[in-house]
């Protein structure tokens, strides 16, 4: 029995998994599939594989996209608080803003940021959006 029969029978051993199921577990950094095994090996470092349903996770690749998403959300709570403070504090000095949002920005870009990527590795798994596999770094004969 090759390697992909033996996925695929293991694949079919797991109940399908929706959208929204997957994606919460990807949050909680969860396998999508199983939810037993951990996504990550420590904090944004994802695991080649599952350990408890054996999912190959390598071909699932967020890349830049939890960044952007979470600089995209840190900077909508961020920016209208700091607006509020400036308007209603009597406007603050400088030192004032960096000592608030600075920290406040660190903390929740480090909360978001595992807890997005770990939501869009699940995206990808349950959407079967693989990366495509690296070139042999041979030349194409067809170009």
């Amino acid at each position: 029995m090759t390697v992909g029969r033996i996925l695929n029978a293991m694949n079919d051993q797991h109940a399908p998994v929706d959208f929204w199921t997957a994606l919460t577990r990807g949050w909680f950094g969860r396998c999508p599939r199983c939810a037993k095994g951990r996504l990550f090996s420590s904090f944004l470092k994802m695991k080649s594989h599952c350990e408890a349903c054996e999912l190959g996770l390598e071909p699932y690749r967020a890349d830049d996209a939890p960044a952007y998403f979470t600089i995209f959300i840190v900077g909508h709570i961020v920016v209208p608080l700091v607006l509020v403070v400036e308007k209603y504090g009597n406007e603050p000095p400088l030192w004032v803003h960096a000592l608030l949002w600075l920290p406040l920005s660190v903390a929740l870009a480090l909360y978001l940021l595992p807890r997005i990527k770990g939501a869009v590795i699940a995206l990808l798994w349950v959407q079967r959006i693989a990366a495509p596999k690296p070139a042999t770094g041979r030349l194409d004969p067809s170009a």
